[in-house]
């Protein structure tokens, strides 16, 4: 299990069993693990997302993502709900809750 930090300052954590998890479902991001980490601890953007969901954004070349879905249960444990690439994202109609400088 790895653990990085939000924005927010709170510990995200990644299991084996729900990277495993993730990459059933979304076979092109097998070997995307750290970036997947990455894209929480140094987003482009950080979105609303769906049940207080958080979605961090990480552009890795023109208009294409790496979305990562993540929630913060308490100040002291997060943990990541899934990833996947998006090149569809227009983030004018997005609520962005933290960009980078």
């Amino acid at each position: 299990m790895d653990i990085i930090m939000s924005k927010n300052g709170v510990p995200i954590r990644l299991t084996a069993e729900r990277w495993l998890h993730i990459i059933e479902n979304h076979d092109d991001l097998a070997g995307y693990y750290d970036n997947a980490l990455n894209a929480i601890e140094e987003p482009d953007y950080i979105i609303k997302g769906y049940k207080a969901a958080f979605i961090a954004l990480k552009e890795l070349e023109k208009d294409k993502f790496l979305a990562t879905v993540y929630k913060e249960i308490s100040k002291e444990d997060g943990f990541i709900v899934t990833s996947y690439f998006a090149s569809k994202i227009k983030l004018e109609k997005e609520a962005i809750l933290w960009r980078k400088e």
